[in-house]
């Protein structure tokens, strides 16, 4: 049975570890095993924008002692910042924007996400963090923004108006 247990958590711990962010960190919390997982995340869309995304990853002990084996909580927060040339390739300008990131952080429904917004007004990249769930949303969130005025941005479309 604990063999049982154990490699259920091996599983939902894995399912949580994403395929497009490479881990740069990992602090300890406290001795039950929870961390928190920093991450590296390149915006597909737009060259020289590196996110990192920070979560909550619940260890074994915690999943035990809490019932609750399979999902970390919905805390998340982003920093966006330009570390290189900046290169916009065909991004959604709409007002939802569109998705740059997604993880998951439930066996099954919940999810991680980072959607990108471009504020045209202001010429800045916004980038929201946040969880995605079938119910029962979270308003638990984080905003980060790249500022482009003054900078020497290329626009694989044209920029715009």
């Amino acid at each position: 049975m604990r063999l049982a247990l154990w490699a259920a958590a091996a599983l939902v711990l894995g399912a949580a570890a994403p395929a497009s962010a490479d881990e740069v960190g990992r602090v300890g919390v406290d001795w039950l095993g929870n961390d928190i997982v920093v991450q590296a995340v390149q915006d597909p869309k737009v060259q020289g924008i590196t996110c990192h995304v920070s979560y909550f990853d619940r260890g074994v002990v915690d999943r035990l002692q809490k019932g609750n084996w399979f999902e970390n909580p919905s805390d998340s927060a982003v920093s966006c910042h330009q570390t290189g040339p900046i290169t916009i390739g065909d991004i959604d300008l709409s007002e939802k924007g569109e998705e740059v990131f997604k993880q998951g952080i439930s066996l099954i429904w919940k999810k991680q996400v980072v959607n990108r917004i471009y504020d045209k007004t202001n010429n800045t990249l916004i980038y929201l963090s946040h969880s995605r769930q079938v119910q029962n949303g979270s308003a638990k969130m984080a905003i980060t923004t790249v500022p482009l005025y003054d900078q020497n941005v290329v626009w694989t479309s044209s920029k715009p108006k």
